[in-house]
């Protein structure tokens, strides 16, 4: 007769199968790095780092011929709003393809949901880039990549919760004979348009992070500035750009934390 294995036994088992396993990956991962030693200037280049880190470039904060820090965070902050705004409206029609309860059949909310998948796939520094050799470096690349990187995220976002309305007032409207636009208008949207706004300023909140790094392709914002201290080994002006940078999106994440808790 077999006796089943006690359950304390069968539980250490499968945790040191498990520990084994992942000991395993990380083994062959670290065996996989080409690593050809530490470089003999490391020392001199991480103490000018933290030297330039420690003496920030305060002169960049303003200059007059306007490219300077404060212009770089604007331009950085217009891009990042206008993609999210772009993105937030342009994705509505994609969200109600992909949704299973306002699609006619599988096969068009599986269409949309594929579609919507093939457009997160894509990077956002690929899609500035494409966007850079199609119309020229400077913000309004940076715009259009995050707007359509955006649709892809945004969209999905939507589409789970048109799905996740109450089917309620919808049939009610159609019971009395509302056509589909009414239902839409009064049914569909007052359930829906909160979580949009919530989903919308969090997506905005990525995008933030987002544009400070498309510079770095030409797609404008405080990138460019970025990619060129760095390229001259500037650290001071680095070190500055970089708080910067952290001053912006700490903000942008507090502002965007209470109007998201205001709005659901």
């Amino acid at each position: 007769m077999n006796e089943k294995m006690p359950k304390p036994l069968l539980f250490r088992v499968q945790f040191w199968l498990i520990a084994i396993l992942i000991i395993a990956v990380y083994v062959w991962a670290f065996l996989g790095m080409d690593f050809a030693g530490i470089q003999s200037t490391a020392k001199t280049v991480t103490l000018s780092i933290l030297k330039g880190f420690a003496h920030p470039d305060w002169s960049f904060v303003h200059m007059e011929g306007g490219e300077d820090l404060l212009s770089g965070l604007l331009e950085t902050l217009i891009i990042s709003l206008l993609g999210t705004v772009v993105s937030a409206f342009v994705c509505i029609p994609f969200a109600f393809w992909a949704s299973a309860n306002m699609s006619r059949g599988w096969a068009a909310s599986g269409t949309g949901k594929i579609v919507l998948t093939i457009i997160r796939v894509i990077p956002e520094l690929i899609v500035a880039i494409l966007f850079v050799k199609a119309v020229g470096p400077g913000a309004f690349a940076g715009v259009l990549a995050l707007g359509i990187h955006s649709i892809g995220m945004l969209a999905k976002l939507y589409s789970e919760t048109i799905e996740t309305i109450d089917p309620g007032p919808s049939e009610a409207l159609t019971a009395s004979g509302a056509n589909r636009f009414q239902v839409l208008v009064f049914a569909v949207l007052p359930q829906v348009i909160p979580q949009f706004l919530s989903y919308s300023i969090y997506r905005f909140e990525i995008n933030m992070r987002s544009a400070t790094t498309l510079g770095l392709v030409g797609a404008g914002g405080i990138g460019t500035a970025l990619i060129f201290a760095l390229q001259t080994r500037n650290w001071s002006r680095v070190a500055i750009i970089l708080y910067g940078i952290i001053v912006l999106i700490t903000i942008t994440d507090l502002i965007s934390g209470w109007l998201r808790k205001k709005i659901v």
